[in-house]
């Protein structure tokens, strides 16, 4: 992972998808899901506080370190030092960013976060706003709590502006085949600003690969190509089924994806679910969502081609009216 010293498999686990924010599965069935992924050579973990998924990574840790499995037996007694987690936080006091670092080892069970970000940077204006955090970050890597320091960004300007910054070791873009999702400029504008970041020594792991869902038809495609560039250190997939694990190894092994297992993961287009019983109309969820996709029209509406499916906006909500299912 850049000159950082972390050694990351190639494929990150993406926890988003098995959180509450979509597939809310149980803390029991991720944990198996992580499991079944890290027993077949998966060592990285994506996840971020506003996630709500750490219970079921640590009890997946737990389960890898005491021999409990998701039923593969490849790789016996890992312990939780040896699979490595990345997670983000809004903190922008110091205040806030003990108290994010505390909770993300405390429920992860990890002495050690081997990468926190600062959640959703846009440019240099909210990194120096965000300073305070990312100099506790930057403290913390020093006494051993911390493994790198990054940032995430649906931007170019974020990535351009995190090379300013000494503190920041890793970033976590939006990048994908055909730049859906790129809050400012083209594809090729932020593949060359992260070819740029990684030969300065930075590492670099992208998001949405698949687009939120909208390459789902060009799943083999999109994949590898983001594989064949050689200054992407890692690739974050979002995988909530076994077949999805099983599927995403095959193609980082270039083996050939089983015709059952393609059945298996075909999925059904993703919407928006609103509940609106007790919406209080407040907008929050307008407010969140980072690619500017819903709009208020009595209720919350979705421009199905600007939205990534993220679920932040159910996050926002205070009523939880909103899931992405």
């Amino acid at each position: 992972m850049g000159e950082c010293g972390l050694k990351v498999s190639r494929l990150c686990f993406g926890s988003l998808t098995m959180g509450p924010l979509q597939a809310n599965m149980s803390v029991e069935n991720g944990a198996s899901l992580i499991c079944r992924a890290v027993e077949k050579g998966v060592n990285f973990i994506d996840t971020a506080e506003l996630y709500g998924n750490y219970e079921h990574i640590g009890r997946a840790l737990g389960k890898l370190a005491s021999n409990e499995s998701s039923g593969c037996r490849e790789i016996k007694g890992i312990t939780p030092a040896e699979v490595l987690v990345a997670t983000k936080t809004y903190a922008y006091t110091r205040e806030q960013a003990a108290r994010s670092l505390e909770k993300a080892r405390r429920e992860m069970n990890k002495d050690r976060i081997d990468i926190f970000m600062l959640h959703e940077q846009e440019s240099r204006l909210t990194l120096e706003g965000h300073l305070p955090a990312l100099e506790y970050f930057q403290e913390a890597r020093r006494e051993g709590k911390v493994g790198a320091v990054g940032i995430s960004c649906h931007t170019i300007a974020a990535v351009k502006a995190a090379l300013e910054f000494a503190q920041i070791q890793v970033i976590h873009p939006l990048f994908n085949l055909e730049g859906i999702g790129i809050r400012d400029g083209t594809r090729e504008e932020m593949e060359a600003a992260i070819e740029n970041a990684r030969h300065k020594g930075v590492g670099v792991y992208i998001m949405k690969p698949l687009g939120g869902g909208h390459l789902q038809e060009k799943v083999d495609e999109a994949i590898n190509y983001a594989r064949c560039l050689p200054f992407i250190d890692a690739i974050a997939l979002g995988m909530r089924s076994v077949a999805e694990v099983d599927y995403a190894l095959c193609l980082f092994r270039d083996e050939e994806v089983p015709a059952t297992i393609r059945r298996q993961t075909k999925q059904q287009r993703r919407h928006l679910h609103y509940s609106g019983e007790d919406c209080s109309e407040c907008l929050c969820c307008i407010e969140a969502c980072p690619q500017g996709a819903l709009s208020w029209l009595g209720k919350p509406v979705v421009n199905e081609e600007k939205c990534l499916w993220c679920g932040y906006c159910g996050a926002a909500c205070p009523c939880l009216c909103l899931r992405i299912i």
